[in-house]
């Protein structure tokens, strides 16, 4: 009996073993320690409204190396042009390889707080380019910026119909994108994994009716964590599909924002799979971070994971 007990046990070490020691020698292969570190820039909104070069400094001040755009309140790329914002960047030594769009006109999703301006109240929204309505434009511009990626920001994914046309329109943008020499790709909150009829979630009709080489994703490890989503799991159905990742992390109420290594998600499980999900880039985003001070933290403690 104690002979059985011991060959189960040394069975179950075994198990364990060839399930998480490819991941780490992978890990190790992929060399994580010299990946710069990004930051999508959504995560100051404020700042970068009110002075972006002098923001742009401070983020390069603190290490990071990449730059993912997002819609600002000054219009077009922080007020400057492709080129423009490009030359800003590249001259403070960092990269600028991804910008955001909507899917679809602006419309806040459920329980989104807009962003209050210096008055306190919350900010108008300038009027948008989106992908249904616009998507060569927003295609030609990141082209000219030099990008690697064009990346949906949100889409309306309330209903079959909706996400029937997003598909549609992540095709064509895809397709658009590829011809540019980009590639298109979809960024998920924790809605994409609310059923839909048929009880069938938003990310996985996307994943599956979509083509593989047009329309990539980028993975938000806080939103799929809030919806209680392994990315490994997502990673090894899908593999190579990620090639981006939001790195946010969540309190344990899976409600509360915060600086990327003072929540919940499990960072070190994530990045153990990263050649299987075919990681390029990834940005530290922390939702309207409260001080400059909030993306330092992450930054700092996003280098010891790595390390």
């Amino acid at each position: 009996m104690q002979a059985r007990r011991n060959f189960l046990k040394q069975a179950s070490l075994l198990l364990a073993g060839s399930t998480v020691y490819p991941l780490l020698s992978q890990a190790k292969e992929y060399n994580l320690a010299v990946k710069p570190i990004g930051i999508q820039l959504f995560t100051v909104f404020e700042p970068m409204n009110k002075d972006p070069q002098g923001t742009l400094k401070q983020i390069a001040a603190i290490g990071y190396k990449e730059i993912e755009s997002a819609f600002s309140s000054r219009g077009g790329y922080y007020g400057y042009k492709p080129k423009e914002f490009k030359a800003l960047v590249e001259d403070l030594g960092m990269k600028w390889r991804s910008h955001h769009a909507v899917g679809a006109p602006f419309k806040p999703r459920p329980g989104m707080k807009l962003p209050t301006g210096s008055d306190g109240k919350p900010m108008t929204i300038p009027p948008m380019l989106n992908l249904r309505d616009n998507y060569q434009q927003l295609v030609d511009d990141a082209a000219e910026a030099g990008l690697k990626y064009l990346v949906c920001a949100s889409t309306p994914v309330a209903t079959m119909d909706e996400i029937t046309s997003s598909i549609e329109v992540f095709q064509k943008t895809g397709e658009a994108s590829k011809k540019a020499g980009l590639q298109f790709a979809y960024h998920n909150h924790a809605t994409e994994f609310d059923p839909v009829e048929g009880g069938k979630t938003p990310y996985e009709v996307i994943l599956k009716q979509t083509s593989p080489d047009l329309v990539k994703m980028e993975l938000d490890l806080a939103w799929a964590t809030k919806a209680g989503k392994d990315p490994v799991a997502l990673f090894k159905e899908h593999p190579g599909r990620f090639p981006l990742w939001h790195i946010k992390d969540i309190k344990k109420d899976l409600n509360a924002i915060t600086e990327v290594g003072n929540g919940v998600v499990d960072f070190k499980h994530a990045f153990a799979a990263a050649k299987i999900a075919g990681l390029k880039y990834f940005f530290v985003e922390q939702d309207l971070a409260p001080s400059m001070d909030s993306i330092k933290v992450s930054y700092e403690h996003l280098s010891k994971i790595l390390a």
